[in-house]
């Protein structure tokens, strides 16, 4: 049962080693513990602390490319207006200028028709007139081979000629 019950002499070398133990590790052994944990607990916060500007930089960040992409959307939309704009333009302008293009060749085409009608008449005119003189040659000359039929036809001529 001793070791159940201990002596007042044990308890009074206990409490003495634990106080000095105490004092010791409160002398020299506290400090630089509370000092680490200190010193600990201000790299845990100014970690913390960065990881929150990092936090706030990415979003400010995330933002701005989130506004870069709208910019470049609003760039690109831009780009593509103008670009079928222009590509309409030209188009029109294409159509336009083909359009004058085939008017002036038709009225040029007209025209050379017409050319060539006025000279192809021009020349139907000469054969028609050169053989019509050619066969009135011909029958003048068969006409008037005899002498009196000359003389009837002068005569003739004569009385239808009115002297002024």
């Amino acid at each position: 049962m001793d070791l159940l019950i201990p002596e007042i002499g044990l308890i009074f070398w206990h409490t003495v080693s634990f106080l000095i133990l105490l004092f010791l590790l409160t002398k020299f052994a506290w400090k630089p513990v509370l000092k680490a944990i200190k010193d600990r607990e201000k790299n845990i916060q100014s970690a913390l602390d960065a990881a929150e500007k990092a936090k706030l930089e990415m979003a400010r960040l995330t933002n701005e490319n989130e506004q870069l992409l709208k910019e470049a959307r609003a760039e690109r939309d831009n780009i593509l207006k103008e670009a079928k704009e222009l590509k309409d333009k030209i188009v029109a302008d294409a159509k336009l200028e083909a359009q004058e293009s085939g008017k002036k060749i038709l009225e040029q085409a007209k025209k050379e028709i017409e050319d060539q009608k006025n000279r192809a008449l021009a020349e139907v005119k000469n054969q028609v007139s050169s053989l019509s003189l050619d066969i009135a040659r011909k029958v003048l000359t068969k006409e008037f081979e005899d002498q009196t039929k000359q003389e009837t036809f002068v005569s003739d001529l004569l009385k239808d000629v009115k002297l002024n």
